[in-house]
């Protein structure tokens, strides 16, 4: 077998990758200018926008054209024909094939013979438990969005259009903007978090309200934005939104002044 360590091989890089976590982080630096090859593309944890800012080197598969492929014809036309694959890199619970019939141990004893490395990435445990999609989405609806983080290996984000809202949080000091959830990202629990607002080149400090806003209720969840130092017009401009910790539960207020004080209290925890 040629040099393993030729870094003139093409590697490609294996997995649904559903939010490039600290787990899939492993998988793609395992070689020099690595494709990440998306190949179920479900984007319920980094949406695909913000994905493909972060990785530009990948290719999203058409899961419809794959699921139903032999494997061997996966391994053929996909990463042979198309890539020109010299190595391989996937996790270890890595399946492909009609009826996810292959393995990441098939697929190596298959490319073994044609001097292809395949190298196989066993699972990164945190908190005493491996690190994985479902653990994140489980966190992350619970509101327990520190842990969702540490797991992730960045703070968990969304960024979409600003839309108009009723402007009352301007009458009592509190402007904010207001997004939908990008579609399929999964919504963390209802209830206020510190977050950070990225607009343009600039982070500022941030209180994120996600829910359905109890006291004037709206039919779908949104995400409700102050930004501290801000004063400006971002209507129909996308605007990033990263969560940092769960502050709160959403609450129902008797009075503009009730409401007024928990705002200012919710921001005094956060400076």
């Amino acid at each position: 077998m040629s040099d393993l360590n030729n870094k003139n091989r093409i590697a490609v890089a294996l997995g649904d990758f559903d939010g490039m976590h600290r787990a899939h982080q492993t998988v793609i630096t395992g070689a020099e200018n690595v494709i990440i090859y998306c190949v179920n593309n479900k984007f319920s944890l980094l949406q695909k926008s913000i994905f493909e800012k972060r990785f530009p080197n990948t290719v999203f598969a058409d899961f419809e054209q794959l699921k139903n492929m032999p494997g061997e014809e996966f391994i053929e036309k996909i990463l042979l024909d198309k890539f020109k694959a010299g190595m391989i890199l996937c996790g270890f619970n890595f399946r492909f094939g009609r009826n996810a019939g292959w393995s990441a141990l098939d697929l190596r004893n298959y490319l073994e013979e044609k001097d292809v490395w395949v190298r196989i990435l066993e699972h990164l445990d945190f908190d005493g438990a491996p690190i994985s999609s479902t653990r994140i989405r489980k966190a992350v609806a619970e509101g327990n969005i520190e842990l969702a983080n540490n797991m992730l290996g960045y703070n968990y984000t969304f960024e979409s259009v600003v839309v108009s809202g009723d402007k009352r949080g301007r009458t009592i000091g509190f402007p904010t903007i207001n997004q939908h959830f990008p579609q399929g990202l999964i919504i963390p629990k209802f209830g206020v978090y510190e977050s950070v607002t990225i607009i343009g080149d600039s982070e500022y400090k941030s209180f994120t309200n996600i829910g359905v806003r109890p006291t004037w209720r709206v039919e779908t969840p949104m995400a409700e934005t102050h930004i501290f130092g801000f004063d400006g017009d971002l209507y129909d401009q996308e605007v990033r939104i990263e969560l940092i910790r769960y502050l709160r539960e959403e609450k129902e207020f008797s009075s503009l002044d009730e409401l007024k004080a928990q705002l200012n209290y919710d921001k005094s925890s956060i400076i």
